[in-house]
């Protein structure tokens, strides 16, 4: 099927546009076309409209560095008008003018997730200038490589501050939105470490292991209001926020001997798994949490 709608979708663009054709033929195509065998997605053309994101707001915090770049850059390449939000006004400055150079419009708009008025402020703006929020992405975090034993109170409460409570933040926030419109999409920023355990990363896993169950009890609560909640479960991807801690002597070689590809993601691997999530092809999809990991949570028994 897939070979058939690539074949059909080449042959389709450029039929439309010959003028010599007969109306028969040009309303075989139309057909295709309103199908979804064929989707037309400004200057590409795209197999399956259901991922097409045009006229959808979506808002990403923690996007404008790592994961949650990479997500912001692919909502807007899938046609979302995308607010990439952090507490650096020089980053947020940056990735909305990369998502302006993708023709997409944007806002510039700092925030701290764990606070509930920065929140607010963020998405007073957005409802204003842009009249709804249709995507929410929770990619802010934190972490710290650290043994358990020696672990102190604010290292502790910081992590969880911001990787647990800000995720339910800003959840419960922009879902209050969503309610009012009937319709959203919630992807949050889960880890493999939501699963299994992390070395010296407690605090971590804890936070990560709290996304998870959250996004799962949201995710069935909310669908009476069309809203989905849904998590990504990154395995180990290079970003400026653990570059550090997986380049330590021995942790590479361990994390490369648990993944079956033998290798860290790229930031782009993550871009289609969010837009499947933000898109109206996972309208029966909640509640799930699922892992980008190169084979990490299915490896079993190595080489």
């Amino acid at each position: 099927m897939h070979e058939f709608s690539y074949a059909l979708c080449i042959i389709a663009s450029v039929a439309l546009k010959c003028s010599f054709l007969n109306r028969r033929l040009l309303s075989i195509f139309a057909g295709c076309y309103d199908a979804g065998l064929i989707f037309s997605g400004g200057d590409s053309e795209v197999a399956y409209k259901g991922f097409d994101l045009t006229g959808k707001r979506a808002l990403v915090f923690g996007g404008t560095s790592g994961l949650g770049r990479s997500i912001a850059h692919g909502l807007a390449e899938a046609g979302a008008d995308v607010v990439p939000v952090s507490r650096r006004s020089d980053e947020v400055a940056r990735t909305a003018e990369e998502i302006r150079s993708l023709g997409r419009k944007t806002l510039e708009a700092t925030a701290d997730v764990t606070r509930r008025e920065d929140i607010q402020r963020v998405v007073d703006r957005m409802l204003q200038e842009m009249g709804r929020i249709d995507i929410l992405v929770n990619s802010a975090g934190t972490t710290k490589r650290m043994p358990s034993l020696e672990l102190d109170d604010e290292t502790w409460n910081r992590i969880l501050d911001v990787n647990l409570k800000g995720t339910w933040l800003t959840c419960q926030m922009v879902g209050r939105v969503m309610k009012e419109q009937r319709y959203g999409r919630i992807i949050n920023i889960g880890s493999i470490g939501s699963f299994l355990s992390l070395h010296e990363a407690a605090p971590y896993c804890a936070s990560k292991g709290a996304v998870a169950a959250l996004t799962r009890a949201l995710g069935a609560e909310w669908t009476i209001y069309n809203i989905t909640v849904n998590a990504l479960a990154p395995g180990v991807f290079e970003t400026p926020l653990n570059k550090a801690i997986i380049h330590e002597p021995g942790r590479k070689a361990s994390i490369l001997s648990h993944t079956p590809m033998q290798r860290f993601g790229n930031l782009e691997e993550i871009k289609g798994a969010a837009i499947f999530l933000a898109s109206d092809a996972a309208s029966f999809v909640t509640g799930e949490v699922i892992a980008v990991d190169g084979g990490f949570l299915a490896q079993g028994i190595g080489r």
